[in-house]
């Protein structure tokens, strides 16, 4: 069974090398991206349409497989105040559920903001609203992976 850790305890559990599949935990959807090997860059993946948690966890465990990941970063959905809501506690039992599949380890990472910075700088970019939502679970994903392996890389350089 794997661990379900806040991102900066989880770090310790990662190897020092291999890349990390990043989720946007969404009601209808599952965002995921990736990085690479050296977790320099995240990349989104793929849109899982949600099904049941037994095929949604199936294919997560395959996207990582393919990738040859070491963990996982799921966005955690915290209110603006700090308080976690129904959605935190949804995402808390999904990753609960999802450690018992898999030895990866799991990170948990602040999202506040994700969904929205990634929709204005969709909009920005010109994109029009039915190309957005399509995307905009995927690069939500990204957006969390990439301010985890930010965040990731700052304690690595604090440590030496």
């Amino acid at each position: 069974m794997g661990v379900v850790l806040p991102l900066i305890e989880a770090a310790a559990h990662f190897p020092a090398r291999g890349g990390l599949i990043g989720l946007d935990l969404g009601t209808k959807t599952i965002g995921v991206a990736a990085s690479d090997p050296d977790r320099r860059l995240a990349t989104g993946v793929e849109t899982v349409a949600r099904s049941t948690f037994t095929k949604d966890a199936a294919r997560l465990l395959s996207l990582a497989t393919e990738r040859a990941s070491v963990g996982f970063v799921l966005g955690l959905p915290i209110n603006m105040d700090g308080s976690e809501g129904p959605r935190a506690q949804s995402t808390r039992a999904f990753a609960r559920n999802f450690a018992r599949l898999t030895e990866l380890p799991i990170a948990l990472w602040d999202e506040r903001l994700s969904t929205a910075a990634v929709e204005r700088g969709l909009i920005e970019a010109d994109m029009r609203r039915d190309r957005r939502a399509e995307v905009i679970d995927q690069h939500a994903a990204m957006y969390i992976l990439q301010g985890a392996l930010d965040r990731l890389a700052v304690l690595r350089r604090e440590q030496t």
